[in-house]
């Protein structure tokens, strides 16, 4: 299963695992491209048959829906956490937690928690989250979910995905010896919806960087010049390189090779403040509730 895999990076990843043989299933926000979406996904498939699930992957009702409609179809071999955001204004999601944080942590997070189970009955199984270089300018500050000080686009998206890297590595950790790998990926950047304009305006960094900016454009405008098809690569390697094989907790970075993990992700006390926080804003105990209640209902006379 690849997340935001109607676009972009995703449906680049998505694409090269149905031509390598995988039953792909892509998750997204609007049907209608997922449709289109899997049509594309047929024309390349070597084996499997593709197939689309809607969720809006901000809210966090949604992510345990698509969680438990997944546990219920069987054991999963591979999942690609592809979905990222990058927001020029703080926006708040449905749940009333800052978007960036919500979508590139909390949403990732609790999906690879609730299909863990599906993950080991699937095994050998990978898991890959997408993470990103802008990690190296993020604030290692997860005592709340938003840090001191004013809202940078750029550096709040680097901030979740340093949480979301950090507790890669920690999973990793955890299932080592469970049949389930646990990989990370740089893609490096491309040019997508998500770079397309957001990195245009300077509002998205910190004011020593505005003074910069000439430079700091130029840096983002060449980092995000690539196609989508080659910023795939790091995924698919992750997902599918047999010398990763028994492998995990590694970053594969933007040229498809293993990278040293980036500074502060294996830190101890940011991988504490960072499971902490997550446990509190996307508790897993409610979604056994939930799922005990689904039970319920579909045992019902």
């Amino acid at each position: 299963m690849v997340t935001a895999g109607t676009g972009g990076i995703g449906l680049e990843t998505a694409k090269g695992l149905a031509a390598r043989g995988y039953a792909v299933t892509v998750v997204g926000r609007d049907p209608g491209r997922g449709a289109r979406t899997v049509e594309q996904l047929a024309a390349v498939a070597t084996a499997g048959r593709p197939g689309f699930l809607a969720a809006d992957l901000a809210s966090l009702g949604e992510v345990r829906a698509l969680a438990a409609r997944l546990a219920a179809e069987g054991p999963l071999a591979l999942l690609v956490n592809n979905v990222g955001a990058m927001f020029a204004r703080r926006t708040s999601t449905v749940d009333g937690i800052e978007a960036s944080f919500a979508v590139n942590h909390l949403s990732p997070y609790l999906l690879t928690e609730l299909l863990l189970d599906r993950l080991r009955a699937g095994g050998p199984s990978r898991v890959v989250n997408v993470t990103s270089g802008a990690v190296g300018l993020a604030r290692r500050t997860f005592r709340e979910v938003e840090p001191p000080g004013g809202y940078y686009g750029f550096h709040w998206y680097g901030r979740a995905k340093l949480a979301n890297l950090a507790y890669t590595l920690d999973l990793a950790e955890r299932l080592r010896g469970s049949g389930v790998s646990v990989f990370a990926a740089d893609p490096g950047g491309a040019a997508t919806e998500m770079t397309n304009g957001t990195l245009a305006s300077p509002a998205i960094v910190s004011p020593p960087l505005r003074l910069l900016w000439p430079l700091v454009r130029r840096k983002f405008e060449r980092s995000t010049a690539g196609p989508a098809s080659s910023a795939a690569r790091p995924s698919l390697a992750a997902a599918t390189d047999p010398a990763l094989d028994g492998r995990t907790g590694l970053l594969i970075g933007p040229q498809a090779g293993v990278v040293p993990p980036y500074r502060g992700s294996t830190d101890p006390q940011t991988v504490a403040d960072v499971l902490r926080l997550s446990r509190r804003l996307a508790p897993l105990e409610a979604a056994a509730e939930a799922a005990r209640g689904l039970d319920g209902i579909s045992n019902a006379p």
